[in-house]
């Protein structure tokens, strides 16, 4: 299975490249103000306005830096009616993509707690991996903003 390595402070995750639509250059961004957490605002896909969330504030409290390798990755995420929606996601380091087999990841013990979103871990090398599950990175107030942004422009 195609993963693509990204980074969050010292740290290495992984998203399954099949969630994946697009991964872009960081660009500017139009801000919303009020927006819940994680929520940093809209970028046009295609023409298309979509909510843009920085994994790095939401599971690090602070904002992910600017640097050559921070990328929106467009990644399709499953809505209760059963369509997809494209959501960006900023993540740090974004630089290569890592082939696994999903059998070498296994949970870590202490998941009570955790967020729902970081997955099962694995050894690479002396490093820990960690599989971060794209579908459950949204809470439920930036689902159901997600929802009314989809009810207003469909």
């Amino acid at each position: 299975m195609l993963f693509l390595a990204f980074s969050m402070g010292t740290d290495r995750y992984l998203i399954d490249v099949h969630q994946i639509e697009e991964v872009l250059p960081y660009i500017d961004v139009k801000a919303l103000p009020g927006a819940p957490t994680g929520v940093v605002g809209l970028v046009s896909y295609d023409g298309i306005p979509i909510p843009l969330i920085d994994v790095t504030l939401l599971a690090l409290g602070r904002p992910s830096e600017p640097r050559l390798s921070t990328r929106i990755v467009v990644t399709r995420y499953p809505a209760q009616d059963g369509e997809q929606r494209l959501v960006g996601l900023i993540a740090e380091r974004v630089t290569d993509t890592l082939e696994r087999d999903p059998a070498d990841f296994a949970p870590f013990g202490l998941e009570a707690g955790t967020p729902p979103y970081l997955g099962p871990v694995a050894s690479d090398g002396p490093d820990i991996i960690q599989w971060v599950k794209a579908e459950a990175l949204l809470s439920e107030e930036i689902r159901s903003a997600l929802l009314r942004q989809a009810e207003m422009s469909g």
